[in-house]
């Protein structure tokens, strides 16, 4: 039986058809599309850290790292070289594959960049993957994260492009799609996805998808979050999502997305494990683990190891090379 075809033409149409499906047999067709382009009991592992912390001049809604919101985080600068190590050798002991690090900048400066390379290589001395989230970036700066060996690169859509606004004003959806360019085109893993439980409708859950799938190329991760309020954040007190609704997502991303590593990002301490496993069932493969995502709280390794161990899942061991695999999120 051949495989599935990778599409970038996707309707709005044909999308809100498959969030309207029966349960089960939306579930169904995301697990047979899984199975033709994965092992189903296995699961990429990663590790997030903040790198630097706080005072973003952005104003994303959701965020408490924005210094335009009053979440009382503490500011911390750029973290030193030798406590990045310690931490990417921590999370490789604890059986992680690949080590995210995320700065809450705008855009980084070339000496930033400069500081955020010699991170790079550090990591992937290590024998680990790297992905960076740094913000937008140039196209030049993209070409050195590639020159510096870096694996994947992190940046989010968020949301629909009709509903973006309501949620960020300080840069445009489509300083992001440009970002996203940049990257693809310098040759590097593309990690990009969005946030449920916004306060978004169905339409825009679907119009978001829409604008993944349709992209040249498919993003190789996408990270599905669901909204962690932050008191002190705009959207504190949103409207959050159904359950069964953020599970829908994440199948009709696996059936969009075929090839994409699609991730449980942040939210998962929200999650039972009940949900968490369906979420496996509808195409998730891949996730963080470690006690923080950025500033969010996230369920501990060895609950997650317990967790793998009832579900029969193995952890992957992704080689050392630029290859079409998972990112960070968030």
């Amino acid at each position: 039986m051949s495989k599935t075809e990778i599409r970038h033409d996707w309707s709005l149409d044909e999308i809100q058809a498959l969030f309207a499906m029966p349960f089960n047999d939306l579930i169904y067709t995301a697990q047979q599309i899984h199975r033709e382009h994965f092992d189903p009991n296995e699961i990429q592992v990663s590790t997030l850290l903040s790198i630097k912390t706080g005072a973003c001049p952005e104003d994303c809604g959701y965020c408490s790292q924005s210094a335009k919101h009053d979440t009382e985080l503490e500011r911390e600068k750029l973290l030193p070289l030798d406590e990045v190590i310690a931490a990417a050798s921590e999370a490789k002991s604890k059986g992680a594959s690949r080590f995210c690090m995320g700065a809450a900048w705008r855009n980084p400066t070339d000496k930033n960049l400069d500081k955020v390379i010699d991170m790079i290589s550090a990591v992937r001395g290590l024998g680990m993957q790297t992905c960076v989230t740094l913000g937008m970036l140039t196209e030049p700066q993209a070409e050195r994260l590639r020159d510096a060996g870096l694996d994947y690169y992190n940046h989010n859509l968020d949301t629909s492009p009709e509903f973006y606004g309501n949620v960020i004003t300080t840069r445009t959806f489509q300083d992001r799609l440009d970002t996203l360019k940049y990257v693809r085109d310098a040759g590097i893993n593309v990690c990009s996805g969005g946030i449920l439980g916004m306060g978004e409708t169905p339409k825009d859950r679907a119009r978001m998808l829409q604008e993944l799938a349709n992209m040249p190329m498919h993003p190789q991760s996408v990270p599905i979050n669901m909204l962690v309020q932050v008191e002190g954040t705009p959207l504190y007190g949103a409207d959050g999502i159904d359950a069964i609704e953020f599970v829908r997502s994440i199948a009709v991303a696996r059936i969009m997305m075929p090839e994409s590593y699609v991730r449980l990002s942040a939210g998962r301490t929200e999650m039972s494990d009940e949900m968490q496993a369906l979420c496996f069932l509808a195409g998730a493969n891949s996730m963080f683990y470690g006690e923080r995502l950025l500033t969010t709280d996230n369920p501990e390794a060895d609950h997650d190891h317990k967790l793998f161990d009832r579900l029969g899942i193995q952890m992957e061991s992704a080689p050392l090379e630029t290859d079409q695999k998972a990112c960070c999120g968030g």
